[in-house]
């Protein structure tokens, strides 16, 4: 029987002190007042992100995602927002990956951006649904050399079995996404979050954050109401 080798009394001192000296928001943080809020999340979600983007937020279209298996045991992941609009918020990823398995068998998810640079985060909620295999192929297209050498590659979630394997297959995709552009991988989906609950969080320096949540009922109307930080 082997055991997991745990950290020296040193090591763990020191990464406790480390997390404690941490800090976060040591920069003026924009004000954000609910009482000017649009009426549907769609429009502030948009301007936040904007204004993340010109804070200097790195990467501010990246974003957790949530989904559970068949089981109820949870993941999370960082992906690449592809798109918000009225039909909702839209990702890509395989089929036959963890994710894509998991949205097969239990098709809610959750979503989480956040943006330092502001101290902002938004969380949306909803059900997901695929797009059908037309979008799903125009999606890819208009993406990145790389993101097509990468969808190409495949295999995502499967064991690998040496890093050698994977700069052939590498090598080999790139080589093909280059001389071919429009070629087509059937195993990628795109994925639509409809919302049904969304959440702007402001942080505050002072712990005084503000929590806006927008609710959608049966018939679509968005209803909006302040949570405690």
């Amino acid at each position: 029987m082997t055991t997991t080798p745990q950290p020296d009394e040193q090591t763990q001192h020191t990464f406790r002190r480390l997390l404690r000296t941490l800090r976060v928001w040591d920069t003026e943080l924009p004000a954000f007042d609910p009482g000017t809020a649009p009426p549907t999340p769609l429009p502030l979600f948009q301007q936040w992100l904007t204004e993340a983007a010109a804070a200097g937020s790195p990467e501010p279209h990246t974003m957790a995602l949530a989904t559970a298996d068949a089981e109820g045991r949870p993941s999370v992941r960082t992906v690449m927002l592809h798109d918000a609009d009225q039909r909702g918020w839209h990702f890509a990823t395989h089929r036959t990956s963890r994710k894509g398995r998991e949205l097969q068998a239990r098709p809610q998810a959750a979503l989480g951006f956040y943006w330092p640079a502001v101290g902002r985060q938004v969380r949306v909620e909803g059900r997901v649904t695929q797009a059908g295999p037309a979008e799903s192929r125009a999606d890819l297209a208009k993406r990145s050399t790389g993101a097509l050498a990468a969808a190409l590659v495949g295999h995502q979630s499967e064991e690998l079995s040496s890093l050698a394997e994977l700069e052939r297959a590498s090598r080999d995709a790139w080589e093909r996404a280059a001389r071919e552009p429009q070629t087509p991988v059937d195993s990628w989906q795109l994925y639509t979050l409809d919302a049904e609950e969304v959440e702007f969080f402001q942080g505050d320096a002072g712990r005084r954050h503000i929590r806006l949540r927008y609710r959608r009922s049966q018939d679509g109307a968005w209803t909006t109401g302040l949570l405690w930080p």
